[in-house]
């Protein structure tokens, strides 16, 4: 950690060197660059020629000034992105970025740490990127949450003015999140709902997946773009795809066999949990690929449920330990009627299981996704 603070503001002869410069002058090879950039590639679900793409986009670039804004939050996504396996957190701030402010991580604070960051948004005007993390309160002109004498709301109007793009990290920033939940007493909102002139990539979860998170601003300082993005704005790569058509439990759903209850006969043997109030179904996210841990489990791998923790609202929508349709209509009907017919019968009502699945989850359907490049202006 010492070595993390000591390392976390570039200097100026530094962020003169191109990248590939800087990587040189540390031992770092073309090879290693590429190995990096095909990583980057694969994890975005991009095809094997853009790792070169990458590598010498990265070789040109210099380092990316980085700000990172702490609001209504519980600073989760913060620990989760520590915890990175590849690309890990060190290897974006020594060798891609320039985290010029993050409350929770930099040696300074008060006014030495204000201090920086209006030097950062002066030097890099147009060009730095910005990182929110946790919701926004509205009410009462937000004095719900502030720091340093300013509210939260102008704070994130005062660094929104001139950034190239803004990531919003984690369920709150994206949409509102727990500080959201009914009655919403401080009215939190997500960035998005501010902020209507910059490019925003929503990165929800509670908190997200470390690599996720790493991943898209790997891919954001790579290319210089927004990636493929769903009707939420968050990247298809890692959201594409709902839990439950990736999870390792899905054959059991297919046949009926279901867990009732987490100590019974069917969780013993690893039964699907849908009747215990899975929302694996609706939820989007890459939990059951890329896992957490460096790819150790997940929530379902561990006998527990999907909470649905990357959806809006996810809070709001009943309790997490019931299915999410009654036993006669919709999934619950097919998914009792296959384990009362047994195997056999199964094979039918997954059929009609299927269907009438794709009829629930119509209105949670991700439409084609759109690619946003940064304007010229933004470049």
């Amino acid at each position: 950690m010492a070595k993390l603070f000591k390392n976390m503001f570039a200097t100026s002869e530094s962020t003169a060197l191109t990248l590939g410069e800087e990587l040189a002058q540390k031992g770092v090879s073309r090879r290693q660059i590429l190995k990096f950039s095909s990583y980057v590639a694969a994890l975005m679900a991009l095809p094997a020629s853009y790792s070169t793409a990458i590598a010498e986009s990265l070789s040109k670039a210099r380092r990316q000034s980085v700000i990172w804004l702490s609001f209504q939050e519980c600073t989760g996504c913060t620990e989760s992105i520590t915890r990175s396996f590849s690309p890990s957190l060190e290897d974006l701030i020594f060798d891609f970025i320039s985290l010029d402010y993050s409350e929770a991580l930099m040696n300074v604070s008060g006014s030495a740490a204000e201090a920086a960051r209006k030097q950062a948004m002066e030097e890099n005007k147009g060009k730095y990127i910005v990182v929110v993390e946790g919701s926004i309160p509205l009410d009462k002109d937000g004095i719900y949450s502030v720091s340093g004498g300013h509210t939260n709301l102008d704070v994130l109007k005062e660094v929104a003015k001139d950034a190239m793009a803004i990531i919003s990290m984690g369920t709150c920033a994206s949409f509102g999140g727990i500080p959201a939940a009914h009655p919403n007493p401080t009215g939190a909102v997500g960035v998005h709902e501010i902020i209507k002139d910059k490019p925003i990539i929503n990165v929800p979860g509670c908190p997200p997946i470390p690599e996720v998170m790493t991943g898209t601003i790997a891919f954001l300082l790579s290319l210089g773009k927004i990636p493929e993005l769903d009707h939420l704005g968050r990247p298809k790569a890692f959201y594409g795809d709902n839990i439950h058509d990736r999870c390792y439990r899905r054959p059991f759903y297919e046949r009926g066999e279901f867990a009732n209850s987490f100590d019974d006969e069917g969780a013993r043997k690893g039964y699907c949990l849908f009747n215990l109030g899975c929302k694996g179904p609706v939820t989007y996210n890459a939990c059951a690929t890329i896992k957490w841990n460096g790819g150790v489990s997940f929530p379902i791998q561990s006998g527990h449920g999907c909470l649905g923790c990357s959806e809006p609202g996810f809070w709001d929508k009943g309790s997490f330990y019931s299915p999410l349709s009654t036993p006669t209509s919709g999934l619950g009907k097919a998914a009792m009627g296959a384990a009362a017919v047994g195997t056999a019968g199964a094979v039918v009502a997954s059929l009609v299981q299927r269907k009438r699945r794709e009829n629930i989850l119509k209105a949670a359907a991700v439409p084609k996704p759109t690619e946003t490049k940064l304007g010229a202006d933004d470049e």
